[in-house]
């Protein structure tokens, strides 16, 4: 079947009351961000609570792989359009029972399957109304199909026709991402590491319609180039669905071994932890976000028990903290990584500076109190680390 449009649909944006144009919008812009990358000739219009993508050239596959991105869209629906003629009319009922049996025709080999017509008739000066439309179209199938049938309650065959100011007819919805378009919800700071959580929760943050930058703890020499661009390969595998994002890297090694020198060794990821957060919130200030991002989940490891994370969250005064898989179990997180593509690059085998410096055995339940008083040992050099480490901080944009 030679598809030459997509009517696409969403959800939520729908109950959008006098704002849903702005959310409307941010779909058209995002839907024609993905498709300008790929081959062929797009022209995405939005027409009374519809957006459609007229397309010519194309390769079905990789546009709906792109469609697929874009956050916001619900379906995909692969479509033939009919305009109007050069006297602004449609076709009469005939010529479109006959487009209709054609698209059968070429979208179903096997007729042997039950179907059901459903039409939507906007444009009311069409002769018959949607009841009448779907009945006749539907007697016209069976006459030219003696093996399909009729079932109203559950057709393997939806049959859609929408009458509007062009006649569209599809029947297969491939499933979009949902959400909702980025862009409409602010921007947020990403802490981003090599591992499984970290990109699956800016994804998560990301489908709600919010704008990513992200941040990297680096700490050369005892992490390898091979982990720093496991990381920018993971922040390339979120821009798919996020547009542009830009990476920070921060050289953290002076900080943490300065930390490893000072402070007990058991509490060492938990401090590490809050001057990683303490950079972040700063970068995030500066970035114009609102909010951090993290992949913690509750108990996974010891540095995400209630306490620790309490511990953790502290140091973050100026905004909160998002943690979209606190409740999650980790089969539940690698679904989700295995479905945006992240998940080979996350188990790579090369380590973080978390990781890197991990206690053998780190204290569980940290009580702040003893905490802040550790930390006063750093009190010396400490603040001049953070500044140092923040100056230096490389830029990637993807």
């Amino acid at each position: 079947m030679q598809y030459h449009a997509f009517v696409i649909k969403y959800a939520e944006i729908g109950v959008k009351g006098k704002n849903r144009y702005i959310f409307e919008d941010a779909l058209v812009g995002q839907i024609k961000r993905v498709l300008a990358k790929c081959d062929g000739k797009f022209s995405i219009s939005k027409v009374a609570g519809r957006i459609y993508v007229s397309a010519d050239g194309f390769d079905f596959d990789e546009t709906v792989g792109a469609l697929q991105t874009v956050f916001g869209i619900t379906g995909i629906c692969p479509a033939v359009a009919i305009a109007r003629d050069g006297e602004n009319r449609l076709p009469n009922v005939d010529a479109l029972c006959n487009e209709v049996i054609a698209f059968v025709d070429g979208v179903y080999p096997d007729k042997n399957k039950t179907f059901k017509v459903k039409v939507r008739r906007v444009d009311k000066s069409y002769p018959m109304d949607s009841m009448e439309l779907a009945a006749e179209i539907g007697a016209r199938i069976l006459d030219a199909y003696d093996e399909m049938r009729v079932d109203v309650h559950d057709p393997q065959i939806l049959i859609n026709v929408e009458v509007r100011e062009q006649i569209n007819i599809f029947s297969k919805v491939i499933p979009g991402p949902g959400g909702m378009p980025i862009g409409t919800a602010g921007k947020a700071m990403l802490l981003l590491s090599g591992g499984i959580d970290s990109p699956v929760a800016g994804y998560m943050i990301a489908k709600r319609g919010v704008d990513l930058e992200a941040v990297y703890f680096n700490a050369p020499p005892y992490t390898s180039e091979k982990a720093r661009q496991k990381v920018v390969d993971l922040a390339s595998v979120i821009a798919k669905y996020t547009g542009r994002i830009r990476l920070h890297v921060i050289n953290f090694t002076d900080i943490q071994m300065y930390i490893y020198e000072k402070c007990p060794h058991d509490e060492l990821t938990i401090i590490m932890r809050r001057y990683m957060m303490k950079i972040a919130d700063i970068l995030a200030g500066e970035s114009g976000c609102m909010g951090l991002i993290t992949g913690e989940s509750i108990g996974q490891v010891a540095s995400q028990t209630m306490q620790s994370l309490m511990c953790t969250g502290e140091v973050v005064r100026d905004m909160p903290v998002y943690r979209p898989l606190i409740a999650f179990d980790k089969q539940d997180i690698v679904d989700i990584s295995l479905k945006i593509g992240a998940y080979e690059t996350s188990i790579l085998p090369y380590e973080d500076c978390c990781t890197i410096f991990v206690a053998k055995h780190p204290v569980t339940k940290p009580r702040l109190d003893i905490i802040e008083k550790h930390e006063e040992s750093l009190a010396e050099k400490i603040d001049e680390l953070v500044k140092t480490a923040i100056e230096t901080d490389e830029v990637i944009e993807l």
